[in-house]
Formats: C-alpha cells, structure tokens, sequence
C-alpha cells in the first residue's frame, strides 16, 4: 500500500484515513476456449449449408484471435467424432482445418457432444484458469447413434450431461429450406 494524500490533515502532523492506503492491484485476464463441435454429416454438405458453417466459424475465429483465446474443432460425421484440431491459438491451423473439412455421412450428433465434453474436461485439467464456450453447428438431426437407442433422444441426452456440467453452449442452427424440424 502506499500513502496517498493532498494536503496533510489537522495541526500539520500526518493524519491517516483509510481513504490516504491506496493499492496497486493486477488483474489478470483470463483467457477463454472456444470449442467449435461441427456437424460434417452428409446433409450438411447439402444446399451448401457447410460455406456458410465455414463463414461462421472463420468470423467467430477470428473474434477469438483479436482477444488472444484459444480454439479447438471436434467434427462429427458417419458414426463417429474426431478431434480434428487440438486447443491452439493458431487461426491459420485453424483455417487449414476448415478448408480440409470433408463432408458426407450419417449425423452421430450424441458422439460429437461426447467427444466436445471429454476435450473440454481434459482441457480444464490443464487450464483451470481458462474460460471454456462450446459452440456447436448443426441442423441437429441426429440418425446415428452411440448405442441401440433413439440417435435424437441420445443426443438430448448428452446436452443435458452438459448442461450440469456447467460448459456455457451456443448452438448455432444451420437447418434451411422449408421442411425445418427444429431440433438443434
């Protein structure tokens, strides 16, 4: 703390008040992972909704290259989910990733969710002090799933484990067209 006062106080001697203590306080800014989970199934590729996926995540890529955060992809498509790009703070890596993207494929949108979280907790393990936003791209029909059940209800499934956890989400519906079911 240092002494911090304009005119001395009283008879000339020193008097101190609590609002003469002044201290220097650092701030540390805390940096944030954005983990983009990306549907890359075949009816992504349809009617090019996958440009305009890749526009969105390249816009919010390079917002978190401005703000000096981190990003990660996870890809889902066929049956199931790969990290195609580890947390880094390289937008070209990530722009190669994108461009690199092929699509095609059944939807296991429940397998992407898990693959998104298990990232996202071994990430956290690491960076305790990293924020983490999990944004997912997706039309949400899930038709391929994890186990023996309904793709759709395993994938509402895995966003409510989410959810509990605590992960801040952002999904982002790239279903088009007139027939729309509203499922992301």
């Amino acid at each position: 703390p240092k002494l911090w006062q304009r005119q001395p106080r009283g008879n000339g001697w020193l008097a101190l008040h609590p609002t003469d203590l002044r201290e220097k306080v650092r701030e540390s800014r805390s940096g944030t992972l954005v983990l983009f989970a990306v549907d890359a199934s075949g009816s992504m590729g349809a009617r090019d909704r996958m440009v305009a996926t890749k526009g969105a995540i390249m816009s919010l890529l390079l917002d978190a290259y401005q703000k000096r955060d981190q990003v990660g992809m996870v890809s889902f498509r066929g049956h199931a989910a790969t990290v195609v790009l580890p947390p880094t703070g390289s937008v070209e890596r990530a722009q190669q990733c994108l461009a690199d993207m092929r699509t095609g494929g059944r939807t296991p949108l429940a397998a992407g969710l898990i693959a998104a979280q298990d990232m996202l907790a071994r990430y956290r393990q690491r960076e305790r002090q990293t924020q983490p936003l999990l944004v997912v791209l997706t039309d949400g029909r899930a038709n391929a799933g994890i186990g023996p059940g309904d793709p759709v209800m395993e994938a509402l499934q895995q966003a409510e484990r989410l959810r509990a956890s605590g992960v801040p989400s952002l999904v982002v519906d790239t279903e088009q067209g007139a027939m729309q079911l509203g499922l992301a």
